[in-house]
């Protein structure tokens, strides 16, 4: 991507409740992608199953009136383009029993587990200034490590769906550095604070 073709007006703000009504615009009815409104990491897989749709809009937005910040939304002229899902790993609970991405050690991090970018935002480098954005974020609130799950598809491209978690070659544009590979197309990276 060359620099012409980056976004170049991004703003970014932490998901609180003043700004949930422009994550609904940007999620749109489907909640970002079936209906998951970024609630699949934060569930077990039995309540995953239980909930869809409405009950997790209903939990995310529980959460950020609780005055917890979920994520960081990214805008650009003046609209919300992107978003990026970071908290403290513990309040993931599909990472803590994942075979492939459970921790590497008992070092305290941050996680990144998610990002929604709209069509039209995408390959402009909105997932790369997220990611500083995020790692800004967690640095303010005493993070020393931010850890990210990114795929790194076999044949270099794959469908934007599949593609949620951020791809290994942003986060290494951000700054991560891979720590651990347990699947062929899953790297576990970090950035050290």
């Amino acid at each position: 991507m060359s620099k012409s073709d980056r976004l170049s007006d991004l703003e970014f703000h932490q998901v609180t409740s003043k700004r949930w009504k422009d994550l609904e615009n940007l999620f749109g009815e489907r909640g970002a992608c079936a209906g998951c409104w970024c609630m699949f990491w934060r569930l077990s897989r039995a309540d995953w199953e239980k909930q869809g749709g409405e009950k997790n809009r209903k939990a995310l937005k529980k959460i950020i009136d609780s005055g917890e910040i979920p994520g960081i939304l990214a805008y650009a002229g003046g609209k919300p383009v992107g978003w990026c899902s970071i908290a403290p790993r513990e309040r993931f609970v599909r990472l803590e029993n994942s075979r492939v991405l459970k921790r590497v050690d008992e070092k305290s991090a941050w996680s990144v587990v998610c990002f929604f970018v709209t069509k039209t935002a995408r390959k402009k480098g909105v997932t790369v200034e997220l990611l500083k954005s995020a790692i800004g974020y967690a640095k303010k609130k005493g993070a020393k490590i931010v850890e990210g799950y990114p795929v790194e598809p076999k044949k270099g491209k794959m469908p934007d769906v599949f593609a949620y978690t951020g791809l290994a070659s942003a986060f290494r544009q951000a700054g991560f550095k891979e720590v651990l590979r347990r699947s062929e197309t899953r790297p576990i990276m970090r950035y050290f604070i």
